[in-house]
């Protein structure tokens, strides 16, 4: 809307300094000006880089800031964690901001925080560690010494891919006030440390360490060095501005009034203009769904909004209140109260604890969390039944409005009226005989959206099991929270018992119905969750009813006890297990010692550059994708016209502005005539600013013509016989002979859903065009800089070395950043060619996971023939994948999913089959684990086949049917299993599985609704390409006259630490410490034709490489050292420069020998294994599909590790990861084919809350490889 007047000035502070801006514009979020757009009072420019952008919609916690508030009513400071992401600007006023670069730096001082995090190992990629520094810095501010309970609740909104937050945890206990952690540890030993064997390799302990970093050598937490809240903040707030606040934005205006009657006036001036506090609703649904309000009315600094009071009869509490707020007035409200007037609050409690993440309850209030009427809101079902009511106000007078059935449906004579406003909420207390519970599932147990949630209430006629008054509503199941009412009438006046139980499902079932389209899908289990919480709910009131009066009111049989019971959040324990250095090692030498992340002090306190913190350069323009709306269509026509015509648009780059190849012709970089999938990049809008490129591309029109057929599934490419690829094939043995002489024979089916990469840092690249020679320079954000350079010279057609890419760190990749950075840095080329001016492309969130595709969904079918002893004599297993649109890397992912298909066992009669389909999806691609987590979950379905039809435990038919001597793998490869057995046997003794495998047959026994379940599978992983050239290396080292060393190879930096590690190669052999040498990025201008860091064989190859490098420099430096062999590495160096000795090498490694021929199915398509086992617990409520990780104990070869702590970490984020793939990530499509889950907030990967309540890693001690550096092997 046009700005009619001058905006007010909006004063606030960041890290202690003052910012006045006087231009506020009420879009711009928090995250955008710390980030792109300061304005300071005392004339400084400054980017605050540290706080990052990962999804915008609050849903991560990499955006993670501190926000003080002075409270009015209790008169003191509140700190807050928030994500930046989703603060206005506008709801700053009279605020300080503290972000990590505030909290401290390398430069001045570290806090404790930061130190700890990244001395525990707690960052890998390092892209959400300053989110995790902010929340449990602000988790300090206001705990100094906090529980571990806190210490979960506090890490709970935030998401990280990499280090499976075992690390990050660890680091924040070191704060905690009590532990629950083994306190014999710190003396070597640990109760979690017993085995069922003794004599076990990993039972000697004098060679085995267990500790990762020094716990001692920590800076102690002083609460007196922190910035204060700032003096005139302090001030403002004791004399609060009572006048109207305005600032006029380009297109919305925010108006924050001071007291309740302007704001009442405000709202008859502008009725539809909605009231906006902690923006958790409107802004997702802004950015998202393109929601669009002219008029903004903040509330914010209306303290009658958020005052609370307490009376003989119930609580009422601020609309203003933040869900933070709540949770605290109504844990105190308990603590003072009996419990029977406390069973609506203790029900609201249940759910607050696990409500999304802390800074969204931080920020979210009670009034925006109950007027928006969610359809999966936790509190409004139990609200409803605890007959809450809202205090609504107007300039006509206050009126009251049951939060009811009829409030929640939505109907105008029960809800607000537009120029009311929700001043407070009423929520009555229990009484005697009335009881209040609520319940919830979602995919995770924190931070996620609910399948269906519950409110319930019964209220007993007193003595006796006779309803008085019932109530039950459900969230989730259907558009807004769902009331009971009818079935509740009439089970009025029945007694609570097992025919009402019956009856009361009956109705239920038939009065809340679930159509086949209902919201969200999974039809058959909501209606189970509807039964299974009221039969939860049926339990609980029993058990109070006997607590109440055990005379007359029947036992609970044990058996159904534990279906009360929640499963609890748990700060993880365990012990990290890794082989000591020899002791005749140099201290120097730091090859084998758990050396923190090169980087791991940077990403703690924000200085670590990722390519979009690269600052804005001159003339410098943003770009946009615009991509297609429809899964298989012929391309019209594309109107440009209407956003060419947008201020600030520039060009738009099409298909046609590309001088070279667009692309493979079955992979185009923008479309041309046709489009193959949902997402499919068309073109691309080029403009001054990143919203001035959004705002064009929804002015761009396409017009369409719909081909036939859509294929989404792999159900549908075999039906229409689309593939794209010749089928994959190994075959040994006789299987038609084999099938006709075992015992037994039994057939399956296994389906495995897709997975999305979410690296924490989307696809981005800056590409700077220079004056001359049509050189470029690229920033990528990539594992494979060589292959964006070739794609970008073949689609400019200009020669490779005019283009430098270069990567200074990645913020994790997965395989994700393989290819896809390609297209992207192209694209991004043209708009730099044709303009002549610098692009920058970021994609957003749900861009990014639309358009790049992820792991590859898989359906297996097998065969398995076999002796009734479990010996397995024949299997045959044909798989297909859901390639997509494009081949990318669909048939290499095959050829591995058929080679690695057997696993650790032996069969002599196999016959593996596998087959890329072509859908209209966007084209999968490389994944961690390249086929072998969804292959090898068909070996495994077929093992457990076998041992149900046997009556054997599957650890038996495993042990029976693995390799046990050096043999042949199906393609023909010869390797020995030692070690591979050796992993086995460790992981049993080390989990003691036996001993533990009776303890869970005796709990299943004796409980019904909770049942527990025990495996432990072995794993033959094979490393490193198929393909010799791919794994040559190259490095180039140079030492300076002052003795410095500058390393530089042809790995990326991903996060697993690759750079620490080729420093620690250096270091040993040029016998110097490694605080003389540093590494500035991978450039394909200093270590050309790389290949990517991908296939677990980065560290080994590039390794071999710098070794290289460092040996020929040695070899020179030899003779001034054999003449002054007293003297320092500097006066070795001085003299060798004298002499003219050349102090730079280039080191190179040919590579590892690897071939297939698919022809014969034979050859040695990979240089060596990394072997492993490992053994999980788990928990799961049959009632409602909830689960609990109560265990894991890996044991992974790495022979000599050349550095333990990461290679721990990248074992359990790898861990943590697949567990995601197998429980809780999901990609959902429309029948268009349109992905739904686009962002955290449908896709959820594991949270802090789903890590194993005892996590142990061991890395096999005594293992040795003649094969690879330093006899080490990698990490998956």
């Amino acid at each position: 809307m046009p700005c009619p007047s001058r905006s007010d000035e909006l004063i606030f502070f960041v890290n202690g300094r003052k910012v006045l801006e006087r231009n506020a514009d009420p879009e711009v979020t928090l995250l955008t000006f710390l980030r792109k757009n300061w304005t300071l009072l005392i004339m400084s420019s400054l980017r605050l880089t540290g706080t990052k952008y990962a999804c915008g919609r609050g849903g991560c916690g990499a955006c993670t800031v501190m926000v003080s508030k002075h409270d009015p009513v209790s008169g003191k400071i509140r700190h807050s964690s928030v994500t930046a992401c989703l603060v206005p600007i506008c709801s700053l006023y009279g605020a300080a901001v503290t972000t990590v670069e505030g909290v401290g730096s390398i430069k001045t001082r570290l806090h404790p925080v930061q130190e700890r995090i990244a001395k525990s190992h707690g960052t890998q990629c390092g892209f959400c560690t300053p989110g995790m520094v902010m929340s449990m810095y602000t988790l300090l501010r206001n705990h100094p010494h906090p529980s571990e309970e806190q210490l979960m609740e506090a890490l709970g909104g935030n998401l990280c891919r990499c280090t499976g937050y075992r690390p990050i945890l660890a680091s924040g206990q070191t704060f905690c006030a009590e532990s629950s952690g083994c306190q014999q540890k710190g003396r070597g030993t640990c109760c979690l440390d017993q085995g069922e064997n003794d004599a076990s390799s990993l039972g000697r302990q004098s060679d085995i360490c267990m500790e990762l970093f020094a716990k001692e050598e920590f800076q102690p937490l002083d609460p007196t060095q922190e910035l204060i809240f700032p003096p005139e903040l302090l001030r403002m707030a004791e004399n609060p501005e009572k006048r109207t606040l305005t600032f006029h934005g380009e297109r919305v205006t925010w108006i924050s009034p001071g007291t309740l009657k302007d704001l009442l006036e405000l709202k008859v001036k502008h009725p539809e203009a909605p009231l906006i506090l902690g923006n958790t609703s409107l802004g997702p649904a802004m950015k998202s769904q393109g929601h669009f309000h002219p008029v903004l009315l903040s509330p914010a600094r209306i303290s009658e909004l958020s005052m609370v009071s307490k009376t003989s009869d119930g609580l009422t509490i601020g609309a203003s209140c933040s869900l933070a707020q709540v949770k605290d007035i109504l844990a105190e409200r308990v603590s003072e109260l009996p419990e029977e007037k406390t069973q609506t609050y203790r029900a609201l409690l249940r759910h607050l604890k696990s409500l999304a993440g802390q800074q969204i309850r931080n920020m979210a209030s009670l009034g925006g969390h109950i007027v928006s009427r969610h359809c999966s809101s936790d509190l409004n079902p139990v609200l409803a039944v605890g007959n809450t009511t809202l205090n609504v106000i107007s300039e006509e007078g206050t009126r009251k409005i049951p939060l009811n059935r009829d409030f929640l449906a939505g109907l105008a004579s029960a809800d607000l009226k537009p120029e009311e406003i929700l001043e407070s909420v009423y929520i009555p207390h229990s009484q005697k005989w009335e009881f209040v519970s609520a319940f919830r599932q979602a995919q995770c147990q924190q931070n996620a959206l609910a399948h269906v949630n519950a409110g319930m209430r019964v209220l007993l006629k007193e003595g006796t099991d006779a309803i008085e008054d019932l109530s039950i509503a459900y969230g989730g199941v259907g558009d807004a929270t769902v009331s009971a009412h009818k079935s509740c009438q009439q089970l009025l006046g029945w007694r609570w018992n097992e025919l009402m139980l019956d009856e009361a499902c009956r109705l239920l079932l038939d009065e809340v119905s679930l159509p086949g389209w209902a919201p969200g899908g999974s039809v058959e289990f909501k209606r189970t969750l509807l039964v299974s919480f009221l039969f939860k709910f049926y339990l609980e009131v029993l058990q109070e009813l006997k607590r109440l009066d055990s005379h007359h009111f029947p036992e609970i049989s044990d058996r159904f006890l534990s279906a009360l019971e929640d499963f609890p959040a748990t700060v993880p324990q365990g012990v990290q297990r890794y082989q000591n250095v020899d002791s005749h090692q140099p201290l120097q030498d730091p090859v084998g010692r758990p050396i923190m992340h090169l980087s791991g002090l940077k990403h703690a306190t924000g200085e670590a550059i990722f390519c979009d913190d690269i600052p804005t350069v001159d003339k410098e323009l943003s770009m946009a994708l615009v991509t297609s709306t429809r899964a298989h269509a012929k391309i019209i026509s594309v109107d440009l016209s209407k956003a060419l015509e947008l201020p600030g648009v520039v060009d738009v780059i099409t298909a046609e502005d590309i001088p070279g190849t667009n692309g493979a012709e079955d992979d185009k970089l923008l479309a041309v005539d046709e489009v193959l999938c949902v997402g499919q990049i068309i073109c691309a809008v080029v403009a001054e600013t990143d919203v001035q490129a959004k705002h064009a591309i929804e002015k761009i029109k396409i017009t369409y013509e719909d081909l036939e057929p859509v294929i989404l599934t792999i159900k549908d490419a075999i039906k229409h016989n689309s593939f794209l690829c010749p089928e994959k094939k190994l075959e040994q043995g006789n299987i038609e002979e084999a099938f006709e002489k075992v015992d037994q024979i039994v057939e399956g089916e296994v389906h495995v859903g897709g997975q999305e990469h979410f690296y924490m840092e989307t696809q981005r690249v800056l590409v700077i065009p220079k004056t001359e020679d049509k050189e470029l320079d690229i920033y990528v954000s990539a594992q494979d800089p060589a292959h964006v350079q070739k794609t970008v010279s073949s689609t400019l057609n200009i020669p490779i070395n005019r283009i430098t890419c270069h990567v200074k760190r990645v913020g994790g990749g997965f395989g994700g950043k393989v290819g896809r950075p390609a297209v992207f840095g192209a694209i991004a080329a043209v708009g730099a060619i044709k303009t002549g001016y610098p692009i920058r492309l970021v994609l957003d969130r749900e861009d990014d996971m639309l358009i790049t595709g992820g792991r590859h969904p898989l359906f297996g079918k097998y065969k398995v023939g076999f002796m009734n002893s479990g010996r397995i004599r024949a299997l045959d297993i044909e798989c297909f994948i859901n390639g997509g649109c494009a081949l990318d890397d669909s048939e290499q992912v095959t050829e591995f999913l058929i080679l690695k298909l057997e696993n650790a066992y032996k069969i002599r009669n196999l016959r593996f089959r596998g087959r890329a389909c072509m859908t209209n999806l966007p084209s999968n691609t490389a994944f961690r684990g390249f086929g072998f987590p969804q292959g090898t979950l068909v070996t495994e379905s077929c093992i457990t086949a076998v041992a149900a039809k046997c009556r054997l435990l599957p650890e038996k038919v495993r042990e029976k049917n693995m390799y046990k001597t050096v043999d042949k793998t199906i393609y023909k490869q010869a390797f020995n299993p030692e070690t591979l057995i050796r992993c086995w046997n460790e992981c049993l003794d080390k989990s003691s599985f036996h001993s533990r495998r009776r303890q869970v047959e005796e709990f299943n026994k004796k409980n019904y609704w909770k049942k527990k379940g025990l495996a432990v599978v072995p794993m033959k992983f094979s490393v490193g390409f198929a393909a010799t050239s791919f794994h040559q290396a190259a490095a180039l080292v140079h030492i300076y006259t002052d003795g410095s060393v500058l390393v530089t190879h042809g790995g990326n930096e991903l996060g697993q630490g690759i750079h620490t590690k080729m420093l620690q190669v250096a270091s040993r052999e040029l016998k110097i410490p490694m605080s003389y040498m540093h590494i500035c990025e991978t450039s394909t201008a200093t270590v050309p034709n790389t290949i990517a860091t991908a296939a677990s064989i980065g560290s080994d190859v590039n390794g071999r490489a710098v070794q290289n490098a460092c040996q020929i420099l040695l070899k020179r430096l030899e003779p001034i050292i054999k003449k002054n062999p007293e003297g320092t590495w500097e006066d070795w160096i001085e003299a060798a420069f004298e002499r003219r000795i050349s102090l730079s090498a280039t080191g190179y490694f040919r590579g590892y020998k690897a071939f297939m021929d698919w022809e014969k199915g034979e050859g040695d398509p990979f240089p060596y294994y990394v072997y492993g086992a490992a053994c999980s617990e788990v928990e799961i409520d049959c009632l409602t599909g909830a689960h609990r990780k109560i265990r894991t104990d890996i044991v992974m070869d790495a022979c000599c590790s050349l550095n333990p702590a990461i290679d721990i970490g990248q074992i359990e984020g790898s861990f943590i990861q697949g567990m995601g793939l197998y429980t809780t990530e999901e990609l959902k499509y429309s029948p268009e084919g349109v992905l739904y889950s686009r962002g955290p907030d449908e896709y959820k990967i594991p949270t802090i809350t789903d890590v194993p309540e005892e996590f142990n890693v061991s890395l096999l001690p005594s293992s040795q490889t003649p094969l690879t550096i330093y006899s080490s092997k990698v990490s998956p």
